[in-house]
């Protein structure tokens, strides 16, 4: 049973749904940013591509060469004092310090999957409300208002036939809901 009702909690749990239209929402905005960027990179590429025509090839050969020298120097000290002892006693508060570092990337990450999954729910809320906004405007077009036609009719007699219709109605259904109620409950 439990595992049937954890299937059935996570097939109907919106939150991945939610996350992954936050997720394209998110992706469109960025989607909406790339023009600019295009254009930035257009004017800078010319600039960018002549100072690489100008930079001497030596001098880059020198830069490389003094910076592997710094590295091939660092590396010669390091493995030059490394003391096995202290080298366990390393690995064992390196080992320690990786599992508090990847429990806090867990705990960031299931912040971030609420937020995106967040936004989604609003997305897909605001989604929804233009949808029902456009069919509103749609039908305000095709059809108009009945309570224009209504009101071009006598007032008096309408109102006085739909209050008796509402009570009797009201009262049809607080009878069917008694009997209901009173069904299951009778067991004694």
């Amino acid at each position: 049973m439990a595992i049937a009702d954890d299937l059935k909690k996570t097939l109907t749990d919106p939150t991945p749904l939610y996350f992954a239209a936050g997720t394209a929402d998110l992706a469109v905005q960025q989607a909406k940013k790339v023009p600019g960027l295009i254009e930035q990179l257009r004017a800078e590429a010319p600039a960018r591509i002549e100072a690489v025509k100008n930079t001497d090839p030596k001098v880059v050969q020198e830069k490389a060469k003094e910076a592997q020298e710094a590295v091939t120097a660092k590396v010669a000290e390091v493995l030059g004092a490394i003391d096995p002892k202290k080298l366990g006693e390393a690995a064992q508060d390196l080992a320690l310090r990786g599992v508090g570092v990847a429990a806090e990337y867990a705990v960031r990450a299931k912040e971030t999957y609420d937020k995106v999954a967040e936004h989604g729910e609003q997305a897909v809320r605001a989604w929804r409300g233009e949808l029902s906004e456009e069919i509103v405007d749609i039908a305000e077009v095709v059809e108009p208002e009945p309570a224009a036609e209504a009101s071009a009719e006598a007032p008096a007699a309408t109102s006085a036939e739909e209050k008796p219709a509402a009570r009797k109605t009201t009262a049809r259904k607080s009878t069917a809901k008694k009997t209901v109620a009173a069904t299951p409950g009778d067991e004694s």
